[in-house]
């Protein structure tokens, strides 16, 4: 190996709750992580305005400001936090494995923690991303409490957005699901969950034409894909339901993943199918994907590497 290469105790790919969780446990245990912030520094939370439900902010806080202050905090404890993207890698079990950055900088890391989060899948209209943040939303137990008594609308016809809109009927006055098909893809279990609760109205055969407002929703113009037939309804939210995309493409060759994408772990660990490789966040997490259950799995990588290193190391 040249000696030009650099050489890693622990990589952490990724800056989101999961990364920088798992940066400040890593730097704690005198493991040195280094930190590759990805395309999107900070993760989804950065493009989130009030986050009410995170434990420890009384009042609030704005999703950029307290991933400001996980970095912070990451830094602080000594983790070297760095602007890049990993490009691709070389993984084998027990390593050390071989990463590439930028897709020029080659880094040889004792262990690695994979931390690249999902995506949420997005309508692709224009006054989707320009009220993203003012009325438009991916995760309705984030963001639904903010339109409690309000009138929202949910698209997808999916377990997961059947079980955001039964979420919204608890705290918003009316739920419109909005389904693009002339039936659900959802299990039978929770189609009758949304079909027997009264201010839920599911609409059938429709979709998304715009989402109305200067500044913030007013309401969505809808379009029935059979009739032809549009109308304009009137919320303060809108809710997008259908699917995530895990960041884990560039891991496909080597690590364990199940048909989405999302990478399998050994239950109750981070561990992956490669020895030295471990995996926190939704990148793995396809199940509850918040914010304070993912900085749960960085703590899970960090602690999991250590005990991993050290076992090595004996």
């Amino acid at each position: 190996m040249s000696d030009s290469i650099e050489q890693i105790e622990c990589l952490i790919i990724g800056s989101g709750p999961a990364g920088y969780t798992a940066a400040i446990y890593a730097a704690r245990a005198d493991m040195k992580p280094v930190l590759y912030e990805g395309l999107q520094p900070g993760g989804q939370l950065t493009i989130t305005t009030d986050v009410e439900n995170y434990p420890g902010y009384p009042d609030g806080i704005m999703g950029p400001e307290m991933m400001d202050n996980f970095k912070k905090q990451a830094i602080r404890l000594g983790t070297d936090v760095r602007f890049g993207m990993v490009t691709s890698v070389d993984f084998k079990n027990g390593g050390p494995q071989k990463v590439i950055v930028d897709g020029t900088k080659e880094i040889s890391a004792k262990s690695v923690i994979i931390s690249t989060g999902a995506s949420a899948k997005w309508l692709g209209i224009p006054s989707e991303s320009r009220l993203n943040g003012s009325g438009v939303s991916a995760c309705a137990v984030c963001d639904g409490f903010f339109y409690r008594g309000s009138d929202v609308a949910i698209v997808g016809a999916g377990d997961t957005a059947c079980e955001e809109a039964s979420y919204l009927s608890k705290i918003c006055s009316k739920v419109y699901m909005l389904v693009r098909r002339d039936e659900f893809r959802a299990s039978k279990a929770m189609q009758h969950r949304v079909l027997n609760t009264p201010n839920i109205e599911v609409l059938f055969n429709t979709e998304t034409d715009e989402i109305l407002g200067d500044t913030t929703v007013e309401a969505v113009r809808v379009s029935n894909n059979v009739s032809g037939e549009k109308r304009e309804i009137p919320i303060k939210g809108f809710f997008v339901a259908i699917g995530h995309t895990p960041n884990t493409e560039i891991f496909k060759p080597y690590i364990e993943m199940d048909e989405s994408g999302y990478i399998i772990t050994e239950k109750g660990s981070s561990r992956t199918n490669i020895e030295g490789v471990f995996c926190a966040g939704d990148a793995q997490d396809k199940i509850y994907r918040q914010a304070v259950t993912a900085a749960g799995s960085g703590c899970m990588a960090a602690l999991d590497a250590e005990r991993w290193l050290a076992a090595k190391e004996d």
